[in-house]
């Protein structure tokens, strides 16, 4: 139960720092968010609460924060292909790093745990 609350703090945090994320890049962009991007981006945000909050412990819940993590995990990726992130500051620069930190701890204990459900119904059904 320990990697469970571990997983859901993670993906908390996760979350947290994604917004921040989000916000910079909201900021910096010159013609800012259209408000499809802001819906796509507030659906996807409330689909990672989702399913950390209410379907924590579930298969679903575990893909919803794979899914979420290896996202996360991948920004630092994305925005080192150019010298803009290094000119937006160094907070923008640190919630990449720390993203991209908790991003991976987040997939990784949602594969254990997905991996481990899995591994439970094969067991059980023997």
């Amino acid at each position: 139960m320990k990697s469970h609350l571990a997983l859901t703090i993670s993906s908390l945090l996760t979350i947290v720092l994604t917004t921040f994320h989000l916000t910079h890049d909201a900021l910096h962009q010159s013609n800012g968010m259209s408000p499809s991007d802001v819906t796509i981006l507030l659906v996807i945000m409330l689909t990672m609460l989702y399913g950390t909050v209410e379907l924590a412990g579930r298969r679903v819940g575990f893909l919803i924060m794979l899914l979420g993590g290896v996202a996360a995990a991948a920004m630092p990726y994305l925005h080192t292909v150019g010298p803009r992130a290094t000119r937006w500051g160094f907070f923008f620069v640190w919630t990449l790093f720390a993203l991209g930190v908790a991003g991976s701890f987040t997939a990784i204990l949602a594969f254990r745990a997905l991996w481990r459900s899995f591994r439970a119904d094969t067991t059980a059904s023997r």
